[in-house]
């Protein structure tokens, strides 16, 4: 039997399994914006060898958007990362 899942829920049901350290990436994201990876681990108070790791996971969701300036990597929110915080909080709200 196949069944049918919304975008929406699949963000909500992906979004429960990612670690604790990805909601404070988003969340950083959403606040300051694009920066690169020394700042936003300074930000969202992740470990940078976590940091990586959560990264690889929010890009694989298509959540965030990593690009190269120089020698840094450079992340960014996605629309459907966008998309994706507003899903949950409208969970937590109701």
């Amino acid at each position: 039997m196949i069944g049918t899942t919304t975008l929406a829920d699949y963000l909500v049901k992906a979004g429960e399994r990612l670690p604790e350290e990805a909601n404070r990436v988003l969340e950083a994201l959403i606040n300051e914006g694009n920066m690169n990876k020394e700042d936003l681990s300074l930000l969202s108070r992740v470990k940078r060898a976590v940091l990586d790791h959560v990264i690889m996971q929010l890009y694989a969701l298509g959540l965030v958007d990593v690009s190269t300036e120089g020698k840094s990597k450079i992340c960014s929110l996605t629309k459907l990362g966008e998309e994706y915080l507003v899903l949950v909080d409208e969970k937590k709200a109701g």
